[in-house]
């Protein structure tokens, strides 16, 4: 067996302790508080949220035990709990259908806006988890602030299509994949997984959040052209950026290149539910050759992610970014 075969045997086995070992945390994270009648409710309610879209399918409880003690492990569900906050906020602002596959979980029977109290449910889970498993470490200081710094991401990802505006366009869409796609996406697994080695020091942090914030842009640009023409058999998602009149990267290469008449034929389309006025928008994607300037793009993502691990990943594992970098080349979801 190759040594790339090793690593990814050894991925895998630990991608499959940790899905197993989720519901252990979610079944600590609930035990000691279900029987209380102020706050039973609300304990029952999560158990029930962690079955839906956001967190994924999950194993049967009880397999993780063997696991426990871990940090690494406990760590690992507070991410999830985060992201899958995110995606819940994200999918009723979005009006989102599917999620992985299912209905989101605020279009599940019965749920409807309450999605947003689980939401929130999710939110505290973070904090429960590493005060559990983390306080007393030397780094719970620093991954707690870690987590709130990711929470404040949360930019308004809509466009306005008023004249002129197209370098605005441009700098608010980095802003939003550098603050919240980058950000927590990329260097927060990271951050947390360096703090929990020792790794403390801000230069080290500083060399990784180069590389991973120019990822999170890659894997973003990704995400949008995904959402417009990826296979949702395969994404597991019905793109609705058009609809929801999203700053994507797609709209801001169009803005970047569009003729007066064109433009104007986006301003009318753009951002609206008929599907015939979102299929007039996808048109004039391939009029532009959107799918060229992406495929080029990729590409040019692709080296400068190479560069920057060259140049930044001196003094840390550079098969950590490496491996991440090929894991997100060419993704198709």
């Amino acid at each position: 067996m190759t040594e790339a075969e090793k690593q990814r045997v050894a991925a895998d086995d630990d991608r499959q302790r940790f899905v197993e070992f989720f519901p252990q945390v979610i079944q600590d994270l609930t035990a000691e508080q279900l029987h209380h009648p102020e706050v039973g409710d609300a304990v029952a309610r999560l158990k029930e949220v962690r079955a839906g879209p956001a967190l994924g399918p999950q194993p049967g409880p009880g397999k993780g035990a063997p696991l426990r003690g871990s940090c690494s492990l406990h760590v690992g569900p507070c991410y999830t709990c985060l992201q899958a906050f995110f995606l819940v906020a994200d999918d009723i602002m979005d009006y989102s259908v599917t999620r992985r596959g299912q209905p989101c979980w605020y279009k599940k029977e019965g749920i409807g806006l309450n999605a947003v109290n689980d939401a929130f449910l999710l939110e505290a889970c973070v904090y429960q988890l590493l005060k559990r498993y983390c306080r007393g470490q030397p780094y719970y200081l620093n991954l707690l602030e870690l987590f709130l710094q990711g929470l404040g991401g949360a930019l308004s990802p809509q466009i306005g299509l008023g004249a002129g505006a197209d370098p605005a366009h441009a700098r608010r869409y980095k802003a939003i994949v550098k603050y919240k796609t980058g950000f927590y996406s990329f260097y927060l697994p990271v951050a947390a997984a360096m703090y929990m080695a020792g790794i403390d020091s801000e230069e080290e942090h500083a060399h990784a959040k180069a590389i991973l914030l120019e990822m999170g842009e890659f894997f973003q640009i990704q995400d949008d052209f995904l959402d417009c023409f990826g296979d949702p058999s395969v994404t597991g998602k019905i793109g609705t950026d058009i609809q929801d009149n999203k700053c994507s990267w797609l709209v801001v290469a169009c803005l970047c290149q569009a003729s007066p008449e064109q433009r104007q034929l986006l301003e009318e389309n753009y951002g609206q539910k008929e599907p015939e006025k979102v299929e007039r928008v996808k048109q004039l994607y391939e009029t532009l050759r959107l799918r060229d300037a992406y495929q080029a793009c990729e590409e040019s993502s692709y080296r400068r992610l190479q560069a920057l691990i060259a140049e930044h990943a001196q003094h840390l594992p550079r098969q950590i970014f490496l491996g991440l970098t090929q894991k997100i080349y060419k993704r198709q979801k």
